[in-house]
């Protein structure tokens, strides 16, 4: 019972981890761009950031699955680079909860950046500042509780990621079984007490997430 319960939560918390470390730098550098650059194509580059917000998640992961399969594009890529292909595996399941939860950090760091006063960068400029450097040392950490909070919601998102994972992933026991899909799995077999279980644990961490981010959001001073 331990080693059912273990499993998804460790996997789960693992993914999620290391997906919102990917999220946390590219979706900060891609609100970044949005908010401070005007460029053609960026209406289409927004909607396409948007389309994990609005598709259904069997959708994104077909979409993921064309893409990343063994005959896939980027999928031949990575077979050629490593020798195997990484579908059904825990990276798999990073890839999804790293589609889903783009979104929410690119939009969230978007809204932070674009709150923080220009004359203040400008300023930077006119001391001899480069972009970069007052990115990084003026515009984001002003916009700190922002990307926070986006990345609170992006880590709570991948933690509860269930359809892309699913077909990406599959759900292949002691290797894939996210929370999500073992309380799937569990109700499916009549298992109702071990999907209870997951069940309470995954809204116990899902209330906590909640909570850590508005007290510690809270506490930070621009």
């Amino acid at each position: 019972m331990m080693d059912k319960i273990w499993f998804p939560i460790s996997l789960t918390l693992w993914v999620a981890t290391i997906s919102s470390i990917l999220v946390l730098f590219s979706g900060v550098t891609i609100g970044y761009v949005l908010a401070r650059h005007d460029f053609r194509g960026k209406g289409l580059a927004e909607l396409l950031v948007s389309l994990p917000l609005v598709l259904p998640p069997t959708v994104i992961g077909y979409i993921l699955v064309i893409l990343i399969g063994r005959n896939g594009f980027l999928g031949q890529m990575i077979f050629d680079v490593l020798g195997k292909g990484i579908m059904f595996t825990w990276q798999a399941a990073v890839i999804a909860a790293y589609t889903v939860s783009l979104p929410l950090m690119v939009y969230t760091a978007k809204a932070a950046i674009e709150a923080v006063d220009r004359e203040i960068e400008y300023a930077a400029y006119i001391l001899g500042k480069s972009e970069l450097e007052t990115a990084l040392q003026i515009t984001l950490p002003l916009a700190k509780k922002g990307i926070l909070a986006g990345l609170i919601l992006s880590f709570a998102r991948a933690v509860g990621e269930f359809g892309a994972t699913l077909m990406l992933a599959g759900n292949i026991p002691g290797k894939t079984n996210t929370m999500s899909i073992s309380i799937y799995s569990a109700f499916q077999a009549g298992n109702n007490e071990l999907a209870e279980v997951l069940v309470l644990i995954l809204v116990f961490i899902s209330l906590l997430t909640i909570a850590l981010t508005g007290r510690f959001v809270g506490k930070l001073e621009v």
